[in-house]
C-alpha cells in the first residue's frame, strides 16, 4: 500500500477500508468518571508521566466489521496532512499534549491527560460531499477523542466530540527503548459523529458505539 505525501489525498482502494477512526486516537481508561476517589494523604503514585509530550505515533488498527461499513456505504477515505495509512492502521503523529498513567486500579482513571494530533486526519468523501476530521485531541480521562470537522471546506463544527473509548481491554504499560507504548484500547464512534454523518451523508446506517479499531499509543518519552 503506497504512502502519500499531498496534504489532501485519496487512499488507494484497499484504503477504503479506513475511515473516521480518527482518531485518530486513543489511549484511555474505560468510560468512567473522572474521579481518582482516593484522598491526598493516600495518593499513589504514577507508573509514568509526562508534562509535555515531546512526540510518538497514535496507530488504530482497522476493525473489519468497520471497514465493511464503509465499504457498503460507499464513502471514498482519505488521509490529510500528517495521517497515513500503514499495513490496515492509521498512523497520526502526535503533536504535544501531557500524560501520567497510574497502575490498573490504583486509580480510575488510570490513565489521565490529554494527546494533541494537530495537522492531520481523515476526510470522508461521497458524490459531490467530502467531510474532513482533523486536529484530534485524545482525553483518556474522560474516555473521548475530540476533533475539528468541516464539510466541504467550511467549517462545522470545533473540538466535536467525535470517539469514545473503552479502555477495558487496555494492555499494561509496556516500554520499547525510550518510548512507552499504551496497547489495546477499543475506538468507538461517538453518537455526536454518528449521528453527523448519518445527516450529512443522508443515511441512518452509520451507528454510535461501532467499532472502528484497536489503538496503539507510542509516545516518546525523549
Amino acid at each position: 500500500m503506497r504512502t502519500l505525501t499531498t496534504p489532501k489525498r485519496k487512499i488507494a482502494a484497499i484504503a477504503s477500508l479506513a475511515l473516521l477512526a480518527l482518531p485518530l486516537s486513543a489511549c484511555g481508561s474505560s468510560d468512567s468518571s473522572s474521579s481518582t476517589g482516593s484522598s491526598s494523604a493516600s495518593a499513589p503514585k504514577p507508573v509514568a508521566a509526562l508534562d509535555a509530550i515531546p512526540g510518538g505515533t497514535t496507530a488504530i488498527a482497522l476493525d473489519k466489521g468497520f471497514t465493511d461499513a464503509l465499504t457498503s456505504l460507499k464513502l471514498a477515505p482519505g488521509v490529510l496532512g500528517t495521517a497515513k495509512l500503514v499495513d490496515g492502521s492509521l498512523v497520526f503523529p502526535i503533536t504535544g499534549g501531557n500524560v501520567t498513567i497510574f497502575k490498573p486500579g490504583a486509580v480510575s482513571p488510570y490513565v489521565i491527560g490529554q494527546v494533541q494530533h494537530i495537522g492531520s486526519g481523515l476526510s470522508l468523501t461521497a458524490g459531490g460531499t467530502e467531510v474532513d476530521l482533523t486536529n484530534l485531541n485524545v482525553d483518556p480521562g474522560v474516555s473521548r477523542v475530540y476533533g475539528d470537522v468541516s464539510v466541504n471546506g467550511k467549517v462545522a463544527a470545533q473540538s466535536a466530540y467525535l470517539f469514545k473509548l473503552d479502555g477495558r481491554t487496555l494492555k499494561p504499560l509496556q516500554t520499547e527503548g525510550t518510548n512507552a507504548i499504551l496497547e489495546g484500547t477499543k475506538v468507538e464512534i461517538s453518537d455526536v459523529a454518528a449521528g453527523l454523518l448519518n445527516q450529512t451523508f443522508k443515511t441512518d446506517a452509520v451507528t454510535a458505539g461501532l467499532l472502528v479499531g484497536i489503538a496503539k499509543i507510542t509516545v516518546a518519552t525523549k
